[in-house]
Formats: structure tokens, sequence, C-alpha cells
């Protein structure tokens, strides 16, 4: 299944001395763009999406990341691949990134609080990945854990967290065109207070699926342990798919807060599988979905 997406770069904020004209060309070729969807859109800013997002390995505050993430380091990275593959170990960025298709994804982010925004990522899917290391017949999940290193993180040192923060996916669901590794935002490397050098972009779950700064995947024939359904498994599931019909206990789900649209203006109902129900539902045929929430 081709990757198509309705969003084009009229959704998001143009950053200085990115949009060049054959950048714009490309865009637009490559976008499908839906004019009903587009009048539901603000735009939002690279500082929009670099200031204000969930980090908490940087502190609890949505500015907290873009304050204390400038002291990660990011150069060398490696991550360890294992479990149920035909090629475990430890490889380098370099190592994951090599022969892998660089592609422009703009797609919707929406956080399980209930705002949003519109993100231009740059990455390749996981697929890719999965396909050269060797996924092995038993394998039916993928776990994601990201960095431990309180050193830098100055979150991680609140011992009531159970750090670190680990993450996972169905294979069908890791396997899907649309699930993302992205190493970069506007044409640029992924700013450390977005998950930097490289993090999961999973667009039709809530946010707390696409975990950041990933330094261990492991394939596995049993669903994970995953952070926020550890925590508080009646209010964060599994699946984590954006369900406007199904409510969190302690909000209403049927709508978001698009960020960046200023205090009234910015309210608009949420989409099922946030709007890429087309691409994505028959993942989940036959489930109850206010079950498998």
């Amino acid at each position: 299944m081709p990757f198509k997406s309705d969003l084009g770069w009229s959704d998001v904020t143009p950053k200085a001395l990115f949009l060049n004209r054959r950048q714009l060309i490309a865009g637009a070729a490559a976008a499908l763009a839906s004019p009903a969807l587009a009048e539901t859109l603000e735009p939002n800013s690279l500082e929009d999406i670099t200031s204000y997002n969930n980090f908490y390995e940087f502190g609890w505050d949505k500015g907290d990341p873009a304050r204390h993430a400038g002291a990660l380091t990011t150069d060398p990275w490696s991550i360890e691949i294992g479990g149920m593959v035909d090629k475990p170990g430890t490889y380098d960025l370099a190592d994951i990134l090599k022969g892998q298709p660089i592609e422009e994804r703009i797609y919707r982010f929406r956080c399980v609080e209930a705002w949003s925004m519109v993100v231009p990522w740059t990455g390749f899917a996981l697929s890719g990945l999965l396909n050269r290391i060797g996924v092995q017949p038993s394998a039916r999940y993928v776990a994601f854990e990201t960095l431990l290193r309180p050193e830098e993180m100055p979150g991680q040192r609140d011992g009531s967290f159970p750090w670190p923060y680990v993450e996972g996916l169905r294979l069908d669901e890791a396997m899907h065109p649309l699930t993302l590794l992205a190493t970069g935002l506007y044409g640029e490397p992924m700013p450390n207070q977005n998950g930097a050098p490289i993090r999961l972009v999973v667009p039709w779950k809530y946010g707390f699926k696409s975990i950041k700064s990933i330094v261990k995947i492991t394939l596995t024939d049993r669903q994970p342990p995953t952070t926020w359904n550890i925590l508080q498994p009646s209010e964060y599931g599994f699946h984590a798919n954006v369900n406007p019909e199904v409510d969190h206990p302690r909000w209403s789900q049927a709508s978001e807060r698009r960020i960046g649209a200023g205090l009234f203006g910015g309210r608009v109902d949420t989409l099922m599988f946030n709007g890429y129900a087309d691409q994505v539902a028959s993942l989940y045929a036959g489930q109850d979905l206010a079950v498998d929430y």
C-alpha cells in the first residue's frame, strides 16, 4: 500500500530558507490535498513543534524539553536490535540509515491530552529496517525502548516514573507503510526535544505511542509492556488508536485543540484514526475498539 497524504505544505507554516521552488514542486506532487479538511486546519510553526511537547525525560512541563534537551548527546548513537530476528546486534545509526530512502511525511499529530499539530517529518518506513534485519515467522510484536541517561535527562532523576520509557506495536502495525522512523523535521535533523536522533511516528495513534530517542528494538511473540499502560491501564490502552467515540476517563476525545490556532479558533472535531481510517481501519477488522482501546 503506497503512502498517501491529504496534507501539504499549505497546512504547515513554512520555515525560512527551507521552501525553495524545487521543494514546493515536490511537495505539491506528493500531497493529495483535501479541500474540506484543509478548511479545518490552522498552520503550525517550527516554534510550536519544537517548544510545546511531551518528553518527560526532560521534565513534566511542555516547555521543559526545549529548555533542557540541549545537553543530550546524540552522536555517536546506536540501536540494539534483538529477539526474533535473523540479524540481531547493536547497529550504529549510520548502519540503520544505510540504504533507507529518506522521505518527507506531513502527518497530523494527535496527543491523548486532546491537542494536535501538523508536523512535516523526514524519515523512512519502519518496515524497511525490519525487512533488513529479517523478522522471524513467530514474531507478533515489536517492542521499543528509549535512552536511559539521567545525567543528561533530568526528568529521569525522578524515581516515581518507571524509566526507561517503553512502547510497542503489533507487527502488522509496525509493518504498515505509514509507520515511520523519523530522523528530522522541516528538512533538518531531529531536534533533541522532539526525540533526536531517531524516533517512531505512528500517525493514527495517540502521540505517546510514538516513542522518542530509540536505543532498543525487540521482536517478540508476546505483547510487550508499555509505560503508560503499566502506570494507568484503565486510561491508556496498548492500542491507543485515535478514536473520537471512546473518551479518556477524564476528558472527551471527540474534539481537539489545534496548537497555534489561537485560544478561541483552534478546536476541531477529531477524526477516526486521526484521519487515516482509509489506510489503517482494515488492521482492526473484527475488533471492538471500545475494548481494545
